[in-house]
């Protein structure tokens, strides 16, 4: 039997490169986005009817949409420059968002083989590892990320023993998403980081549900 990969947020620089790493793996894909399917994680409305509507069950799922900046709102350099409609904004893309396709999850995923969900997040959402403050917004929007995905990770482990789900740093990557951003910082390419994470996600075992790795499957602190 084929495999079948899920991808959300394919129209980004990961998840097409995610999309393209899977089917050189031999996976039948459905890359689902905002921009080419109508895929709007903000919108349940929208969300609901076209996951509940897939016909399969994915043998790896990813979600990999999200946004660094919204509506023109960089990340905040203080405390001081905080903006409740920016943060509003974070929350629905990188937190609400990624819910909303993990509560689908029971049915998306298989019961009788293996299968590895991922969430992407961030390190800078990792509240143990935060030493340089700054960026609310979005370090709290991707806390709240781990936490719900952290969360699905107990129940499914109820109904889905063999199921893995976790969050992943990819690192930095060269995207639109982060071009303003890198600096001094060094990044690569999204192929390079989806190769990473298709090789984190195939040594996945059902003991490590629930945790946070980063690209290259090290833990990250919560």
């Amino acid at each position: 039997m084929q495999k079948r990969a899920l991808i959300i947020g394919a129209s980004g620089g990961i998840g097409q490169a995610l999309t393209q790493g899977l089917k050189a793996q031999g996976y039948a894909c459905t890359p689902l986005s905002r921009s080419v399917d109508g895929l709007d994680l903000m919108d349940e409305t929208r969300t609901n009817p076209i996951l509940s509507s897939l016909p399969h069950q994915y043998d790896r799922i990813f979600v990999a949409s999200g946004a660094l900046e919204i509506a023109g709102a960089a990340p905040e350099k203080t405390i001081r420059a905080l903006s409740a409609q920016a943060m509003l904004d974070q929350f629905a893309v990188n937190a609400v968002g990624p819910a909303l396709v993990l509560r689908h999850a029971h049915r998306l995923l298989p019961r009788d083989r293996p299968a590895v969900l991922s969430v992407l997040s961030a390190r800078v959402g990792s509240i143990g590892d935060n030493r340089l403050g700054g960026w609310i917004s979005y370090r709290a929007a991707k806390a709240a990320v781990n936490q719900i995905m952290h969360t699905a990770a107990i129940e499914l482990a109820r109904t889905h023993p063999m199921a893995v789900c976790v969050n992943l740093h990819p690192g930095t990557v060269e995207t639109e998403f982060t071009r303003k951003y890198l600096g001094r910082h060094p990044a690569v390419p999204a192929n390079e980081a989806a190769a990473n994470l298709l090789r984190v996600t195939d040594g996945l075992s059902p003991e490590q549900t629930g945790q946070f790795f980063d690209w290259a499957g090290k833990p990250v602190p919560w």
